[in-house]
């Protein structure tokens, strides 16, 4: 399900504690979320950008800082220790196309610590961050994929990408009202780079065709 609310898009992602879905309903399905019921991080066609960006979080216990939002290991988080709201900031060193986040909670092993809402900022600096996207999230258990960005193409079938220096993931509630929360693994993807050559007279051009181009 999702709803419009002014100029920033609210997605409601469902809980996937339904049996696993066949390999073609985890297809991207351009401009709506997908959830992967998987705890390792998913093959995605969207470049991971979040690579040469510098993170910082909002506070940390010991040992659960933001290396545990980029080591790839799902029995590893970051666990906020402070006040709210907790957020993750990620600077890139220049101007970047931020198409989608790829992000993995786990409402069944962190029940209260797992966000309900997030809210996602972008800007050219941390003074001038604005709200680009809130997403409500229904007990996920997964890596939940979604845009970035709540204005349409021209063609009105996907989300344009947010171009930006900085972008900063909020939590601003977590489930049961809990007050620290636990974020299992964050990835920030970019647009899908467009490779196409003359020599390639039947290209792969969208997001559910590109994560088997390889394969042919």
């Amino acid at each position: 399900m999702t709803a419009l609310a002014g100029n920033t898009r609210n997605d409601v992602v469902q809980n996937a504690a339904n049996p696993a879905p066949s390999a073609s309903a985890n297809m991207p399905k351009d401009g709506m979320p997908i959830m992967h019921q998987t705890r390792v991080p998913p093959i995605l066609p969207w470049p991971d950008i979040g690579r040469i960006a510098k993170w910082s979080v909002s506070s940390y216990k010991f040992g659960f800082g933001t290396e545990c939002l980029r080591d790839g290991d799902p029995d590893t988080f970051w666990h906020s220790d402070g006040p709210q709201p907790h957020f993750i900031t990620i600077e890139f060193p220049r101007k970047v196309a931020i198409q989608k986040i790829s992000i993995y909670l786990s409402w069944p092993q962190d029940d209260s610590y797992t966000p309900s809402t997030l809210a996602i900022r972008a800007g050219t600096g941390p003074s001038d961050l604005q709200d680009v996207r809130v997403a409500t999230l229904d007990k996920p258990d997964g890596w939940i994929t979604f845009d970035v960005s709540s204005e349409l193409s021209e063609d009105g079938t996907t989300y344009k990408p947010v171009h930006g220096y900085v972008l900063q993931i909020i939590v601003v509630a977590n489930h049961m009202s809990g007050k620290d929360t636990h974020i299992r693994g964050l990835k920030i993807l970019g647009p899908i780079e467009d490779n196409v050559t003359d020599d390639d007279p039947f290209p792969f051009t969208s997001p559910a065709f590109k994560m088997y181009e390889t394969i042919r």
